[in-house]
């Protein structure tokens, strides 16, 4: 569990998480998903079972470090959408599936759990999103930047989007065990067990690549507000 706590309007709308998960291969364009598959299977990683893919995390992992610490050179972090299931309650908020790319060849779920992921402070009810989860919510523009520099004084732009690149949140939500997860180990019919979701993410500009620290948002062009976090990451040597 995350004793994590996250706000909307100031106030405290969601105190802890005790479920993560983690959704891959979440392109909306089907030929694009099969494309990269097919490209890192050439770099070793297995292809997925079946597409979109749910990996069960730590919940601990979810947290607002201004820092992380990962084992090696080789990780990055990736910008995402998250659900937020709590109480009967959809929130839309943002984070970081960092992830350890080295690990990754090796096992994918892997390479998940064994690094934090950051996330934004802020959530916002998914009410509040025209259709609740249709087309303004499309509109929403994902972005991250890295920079060598560990301050993070010297930002690249590394990613950059709309959410109408990743399937549609309410096909992602039905096809995961976030519904099966809320209800899990409690006698509480209305799913008082809160589950949080990243829900995929967009291509990186000029291709994945560690960096010294990374920042990431969720813009809502519609009601003109965003959601974002930054941090640094602390490569710790790799002995063997």
């Amino acid at each position: 569990m995350s004793d994590i706590r996250f706000e909307n309007d100031g106030q405290v709308v969601v105190d802890g998480v005790d479920a993560l998960i983690v959704a891959g291969w979440t392109g909306r364009d089907h030929a694009g998903v099969q494309h990269h598959i097919r490209e890192l299977e050439a770099l070793g990683v297995a292809p997925p079972s079946k597409v979109p893919l749910f990996y069960r995390t730590s919940a601990a992992l979810l947290g607002r470090q201004p820092m992380i610490e990962v084992v090696g050179e080789r990780s990055s972090g990736e910008a995402e959408p998250m659900l937020v299931h709590s109480e009967g309650r959809l929130w839309l908020g943002v984070a970081s599936d960092h992830t350890d790319r080295a690990l990754e060849a090796h096992s994918v779920a892997l390479s998940k759990q064994v690094c934090a992921k950051p996330c934004a402070a802020g959530l916002w009810p998914l009410g509040e999103l025209d259709e609740v989860l249709g087309e303004r919510l499309d509109a929403c523009e994902l972005r991250s930047w890295i920079s060598d520099d560990p301050d993070g004084d010297d930002w690249t732009l590394y990613q950059e989007g709309t959410l109408g690149a990743i399937r549609p949140l309410d096909e992602l939500l039905r096809a995961s065990p976030v519904a099966a997860l809320s209800r899990a180990e409690t006698n509480d019919p209305a799913g008082a067990r809160t589950v949080a979701m990243l829900c995929g993410t967009l291509p990186a500009i000029g291709g994945v690549r560690p960096a010294a620290a990374f920042r990431f948002q969720l813009h809502d062009p519609s009601a003109g507000r965003t959601l974002e976090h930054a941090y640094r990451v602390l490569a710790l040597p790799a002995i063997g």
